[in-house]
Protein backbone atom coordinates (compact mmCIF):
# COMPACT_ATOMS: atom_id res chain seq x y z
CA UNK A 1 0.00 0.00 0.00
CA UNK A 2 1.09 3.69 -1.13
CA UNK A 3 1.11 5.78 1.66
CA UNK A 4 3.46 8.96 0.30
CA UNK A 5 3.55 9.98 -3.38
CA UNK A 6 5.88 13.06 -4.76
CA UNK A 7 6.32 13.65 -8.03
CA UNK A 8 8.43 16.38 -9.81
CA UNK A 9 6.39 19.43 -11.82
CA UNK A 10 8.19 21.11 -14.87
CA UNK A 11 8.32 18.47 -17.48
CA UNK A 12 6.26 15.93 -15.12
CA UNK A 13 3.27 16.28 -13.77
CA UNK A 14 2.78 19.79 -15.07
CA UNK A 15 1.77 19.60 -19.06
CA UNK A 16 2.91 20.89 -21.97
CA UNK A 17 1.86 24.96 -21.50
CA UNK A 18 3.55 24.01 -17.47
CA UNK A 19 -0.35 24.04 -16.19
CA UNK A 20 -1.29 21.65 -14.03
CA UNK A 21 -3.71 18.85 -15.27
CA UNK A 22 -7.46 19.96 -14.30
CA UNK A 23 -7.92 16.76 -12.41
CA UNK A 24 -5.06 17.65 -9.83
CA UNK A 25 -6.42 18.81 -6.97
CA UNK A 26 -9.52 16.75 -6.51
CA UNK A 27 -7.03 14.21 -7.30
CA UNK A 28 -4.58 14.54 -4.15
CA UNK A 29 -8.07 15.34 -1.94
CA UNK A 30 -9.02 11.54 -2.51
CA UNK A 31 -5.33 10.42 -2.21
CA UNK A 32 -5.54 12.62 1.16
CA UNK A 33 -8.94 10.72 2.16
CA UNK A 34 -7.11 7.29 1.51
CA UNK A 35 -4.17 7.75 3.66
CA UNK A 36 -1.69 9.18 1.23
CA UNK A 37 -0.09 12.64 1.60
CA UNK A 38 0.81 14.37 -1.72
CA UNK A 39 4.24 16.04 -2.28
CA UNK A 40 5.35 18.54 -4.98
CA UNK A 41 9.26 17.92 -5.13
CA UNK A 42 10.57 20.50 -7.43
CA UNK A 43 13.33 23.67 -7.47
CA UNK A 44 10.80 25.75 -7.12
CA UNK A 45 10.55 28.08 -3.95
CA UNK A 46 7.88 27.80 -1.46
CA UNK A 47 5.97 30.88 -2.24
CA UNK A 48 5.42 29.40 -5.71
CA UNK A 49 4.49 26.14 -4.68
CA UNK A 50 2.03 27.59 -1.94
CA UNK A 51 -0.13 29.55 -4.73
CA UNK A 52 0.50 26.91 -7.17
CA UNK A 53 -1.44 24.33 -4.69
CA UNK A 54 -3.51 26.95 -2.60
CA UNK A 55 -6.88 25.09 -2.56
CA UNK A 56 -4.69 21.76 -1.17
CA UNK A 57 -2.34 23.44 0.90
CA UNK A 58 -2.96 22.05 3.92
CA UNK A 59 -2.99 18.48 2.32
CA UNK A 60 0.57 18.65 0.38
CA UNK A 61 4.13 18.12 2.19
CA UNK A 62 5.96 21.14 -0.25
CA UNK A 63 9.87 20.01 -0.78
CA UNK A 64 11.13 22.70 -2.35
CA UNK A 65 14.33 24.04 -3.46
CA UNK A 66 15.24 20.44 -4.56
CA UNK A 67 15.02 19.48 -1.07
CA UNK A 68 16.68 22.23 0.85
CA UNK A 69 13.60 22.86 2.22
CA UNK A 70 10.61 21.09 3.32
CA UNK A 71 7.51 22.67 4.49
CA UNK A 72 3.67 20.82 5.92
CA UNK A 73 0.97 23.25 6.93
CA UNK A 74 3.24 26.62 7.11
CA UNK A 75 5.72 24.54 9.39
CA UNK A 76 9.57 24.24 8.28
CA UNK A 77 9.84 20.65 8.95
CA UNK A 78 13.82 20.62 7.28
CA UNK A 79 16.49 23.31 6.09
CA UNK A 80 19.66 22.98 4.53
CA UNK A 81 21.18 26.09 3.45
CA UNK A 82 24.38 26.62 1.59
CA UNK A 83 26.90 28.50 4.65
CA UNK A 84 27.25 32.08 3.84
CA UNK A 85 30.61 31.31 4.04
CA UNK A 86 30.78 30.13 0.42
CA UNK A 87 28.37 32.02 -1.13
CA UNK A 88 30.66 34.66 -2.43
CA UNK A 89 33.19 31.84 -3.61
CA UNK A 90 29.49 30.23 -5.88
CA UNK A 91 29.09 33.92 -7.05
CA UNK A 92 32.37 34.40 -8.46
CA UNK A 93 32.92 31.72 -10.32
CA UNK A 94 28.92 31.55 -11.91
CA UNK A 95 30.41 35.17 -12.84
CA UNK A 96 33.68 34.29 -14.56
CA UNK A 97 31.85 32.12 -16.91
CA UNK A 98 30.29 33.51 -19.64
CA UNK A 99 26.44 32.75 -20.60
CA UNK A 100 26.12 32.09 -17.01
CA UNK A 101 23.80 34.23 -14.67
CA UNK A 102 23.27 33.79 -10.82
CA UNK A 103 20.24 33.35 -8.80
CA UNK A 104 19.97 33.33 -4.98
CA UNK A 105 17.22 31.38 -3.96
CA UNK A 106 16.63 32.15 0.01
CA UNK A 107 14.09 30.76 1.98
CA UNK A 108 12.08 33.44 1.46
CA UNK A 109 12.64 34.56 -1.40
CA UNK A 110 15.15 34.54 -4.80
CA UNK A 111 17.17 37.45 -5.70
CA UNK A 112 18.65 38.13 -8.91
CA UNK A 113 21.46 41.01 -10.00
CA UNK A 114 21.27 40.75 -14.22
CA UNK A 115 18.66 42.15 -16.26
CA UNK A 116 19.59 40.46 -19.18
CA UNK A 117 16.95 39.08 -21.59
CA UNK A 118 15.73 36.28 -21.31
CA UNK A 119 17.15 35.71 -18.12
CA UNK A 120 15.10 38.56 -16.31
CA UNK A 121 11.93 37.42 -17.63
CA UNK A 122 12.51 33.73 -16.72
CA UNK A 123 13.27 34.69 -13.46
CA UNK A 124 10.42 36.46 -12.29
CA UNK A 125 7.88 34.34 -14.15
CA UNK A 126 9.47 31.19 -12.54
CA UNK A 127 9.97 32.66 -8.75
CA UNK A 128 6.92 33.94 -7.27
CA UNK A 129 8.95 36.22 -4.85
CA UNK A 130 11.61 37.74 -6.43
CA UNK A 131 13.66 40.89 -5.94
CA UNK A 132 16.34 42.40 -8.53
CA UNK A 133 19.22 43.78 -6.70
CA UNK A 134 22.56 45.46 -7.92
CA UNK A 135 24.80 43.32 -6.40
CA UNK A 136 23.67 39.56 -4.93
CA UNK A 137 26.22 40.04 -2.31
CA UNK A 138 24.53 42.46 -0.19
CA UNK A 139 22.05 39.62 -0.19
CA UNK A 140 24.83 37.22 2.05
CA UNK A 141 23.77 37.15 5.63
CA UNK A 142 20.15 38.18 5.57
CA UNK A 143 18.45 35.20 5.22
CA UNK A 144 19.00 31.07 4.58
CA UNK A 145 20.06 30.20 0.86
CA UNK A 146 18.37 27.16 -0.15
CA UNK A 147 20.59 27.06 -3.29
CA UNK A 148 22.07 29.32 -6.18
CA UNK A 149 20.27 28.33 -9.50
CA UNK A 150 22.17 28.89 -12.77
CA UNK A 151 21.06 29.58 -15.91
CA UNK A 152 22.78 28.75 -18.48
CA UNK A 153 22.47 30.25 -22.22
CA UNK A 154 24.57 27.66 -24.12
CA UNK A 155 22.53 24.76 -22.40
CA UNK A 156 23.67 23.05 -19.39
CA UNK A 157 24.40 20.01 -19.71
CA UNK A 158 26.89 21.25 -22.49
CA UNK A 159 28.33 23.51 -19.90
CA UNK A 160 28.18 24.62 -16.84
CA UNK A 161 27.30 21.37 -15.53
CA UNK A 162 30.96 20.35 -17.17
CA UNK A 163 32.61 23.64 -15.90
CA UNK A 164 31.35 24.05 -12.33
CA UNK A 165 31.48 21.25 -10.32
CA UNK A 166 35.44 21.41 -10.15
CA UNK A 167 35.78 24.43 -9.45
CA UNK A 168 32.74 24.05 -6.82
CA UNK A 169 34.51 20.97 -4.31
CA UNK A 170 32.15 20.01 -1.10
CA UNK A 171 29.09 21.59 -2.78
CA UNK A 172 26.40 19.53 -4.64
CA UNK A 173 25.95 20.58 -8.80
CA UNK A 174 23.36 18.98 -10.55
CA UNK A 175 21.32 19.55 -13.70
CA UNK A 176 18.10 20.73 -13.01
CA UNK A 177 16.70 21.44 -16.40
CA UNK A 178 17.97 21.95 -20.05
CA UNK A 179 19.31 25.01 -18.89
CA UNK A 180 19.67 25.25 -15.79
CA UNK A 181 21.81 23.60 -12.97
CA UNK A 182 22.00 24.19 -9.37
CA UNK A 183 24.48 24.57 -6.71
CA UNK A 184 23.51 23.39 -3.54
CA UNK A 185 24.80 22.04 0.29
CA UNK A 186 25.29 18.56 -0.09
CA UNK A 187 22.39 16.75 1.88
CA UNK A 188 20.27 19.43 -0.09
CA UNK A 189 18.64 17.17 -2.27
CA UNK A 190 15.12 15.52 -2.72
CA UNK A 191 16.25 11.72 -2.14
CA UNK A 192 17.10 13.35 1.19
CA UNK A 193 14.00 15.10 1.97
CA UNK A 194 12.35 11.59 1.51
CA UNK A 195 14.31 10.03 3.54
CA UNK A 196 13.79 12.79 5.90
CA UNK A 197 9.76 12.33 5.52
CA UNK A 198 10.29 8.61 5.26
CA UNK A 199 12.05 8.68 9.57
CA UNK A 200 9.74 11.70 10.23
CA UNK A 201 6.27 9.89 9.40
CA UNK A 202 6.87 6.23 9.85
CA UNK A 203 6.90 5.76 5.82
CA UNK A 204 8.22 2.87 4.38
CA UNK A 205 10.16 3.01 1.58
CA UNK A 206 7.81 0.80 -0.54
CA UNK A 207 5.28 2.31 0.48
CA UNK A 208 6.41 5.67 -1.17
CA UNK A 209 6.23 6.53 -5.15
CA UNK A 210 7.57 9.08 -7.10
CA UNK A 211 8.35 10.68 -10.68
CA UNK A 212 10.43 12.78 -11.89
CA UNK A 213 12.38 13.72 -15.28
CA UNK A 214 15.67 14.94 -14.65
CA UNK A 215 18.63 14.34 -12.46
CA UNK A 216 17.94 16.46 -9.65
CA UNK A 217 15.04 13.56 -9.38
CA UNK A 218 17.15 10.59 -9.21
CA UNK A 219 17.77 10.91 -5.56
CA UNK A 220 14.01 10.95 -4.69
CA UNK A 221 13.42 8.02 -7.41
CA UNK A 222 16.04 5.69 -5.68
CA UNK A 223 14.43 6.43 -2.25
CA UNK A 224 10.95 5.27 -3.01
CA UNK A 225 9.69 1.65 -3.95
CA UNK A 226 7.87 2.95 -6.50
CA UNK A 227 9.99 4.92 -9.74
CA UNK A 228 8.10 6.66 -13.00
CA UNK A 229 9.56 8.77 -15.33
CA UNK A 230 7.71 10.06 -18.16
CA UNK A 231 8.31 9.50 -21.76
CA UNK A 232 9.78 13.36 -22.30
CA UNK A 233 12.18 12.09 -19.42
CA UNK A 234 16.10 12.54 -19.93
CA UNK A 235 17.39 9.86 -21.87
CA UNK A 236 20.00 9.17 -18.75
CA UNK A 237 17.61 8.78 -16.09
CA UNK A 238 15.50 7.01 -18.05
CA UNK A 239 18.15 4.61 -18.90
CA UNK A 240 18.88 4.58 -14.68
CA UNK A 241 14.62 4.51 -13.80
CA UNK A 242 13.28 2.43 -16.81
CA UNK A 243 9.58 1.99 -15.45
CA UNK A 244 8.25 4.37 -18.25
CA UNK A 245 5.11 6.05 -18.20
CA UNK A 246 3.12 8.46 -20.55
CA UNK A 247 4.90 12.00 -21.25
CA UNK A 248 3.64 14.83 -19.17
CA UNK A 249 1.42 16.12 -22.35
CA UNK A 250 -0.04 13.11 -22.14
CA UNK A 251 -1.29 13.67 -18.22
CA UNK A 252 1.15 10.11 -17.66
CA UNK A 253 1.32 10.68 -13.81
CA UNK A 254 -1.91 11.68 -13.30
CA UNK A 255 -3.21 8.37 -14.85
CA UNK A 256 -0.70 6.79 -13.02
CA UNK A 257 -1.86 8.28 -9.48
CA UNK A 258 -5.25 7.28 -10.38
CA UNK A 259 -4.33 3.67 -10.71
CA UNK A 260 -1.94 4.42 -7.26
CA UNK A 261 -5.46 5.59 -5.85
CA UNK A 262 -7.71 2.66 -6.95
CA UNK A 263 -4.99 0.10 -5.33
CA UNK A 264 -4.84 1.88 -2.09
CA UNK A 265 -9.03 0.98 -2.07
CA UNK A 266 -10.05 -0.22 2.04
Amino acid sequence: MIRFLATDLDGTLLDGDRNLPAETFSLIAALYGRGILFAPASGRQYANLKKLFAPVADKVIFICENGALVKYREETLRLVPIPDGRLKEILDEIRSVPHLYPILCGEHSAYIEDAAEPFRSISFAAYTNCVQVEDLGTVIGKEAVCKVAVYDGLGAAENCIKLLPPRLTGLRTILSGPEWCDVSAPEADKGEAVRFLQGAFGFKKEECAAFGDHMNDYGMLAACGKAYVPENAYPPLKTLIGNIIPANTEGGVIAKMKEILSENRS
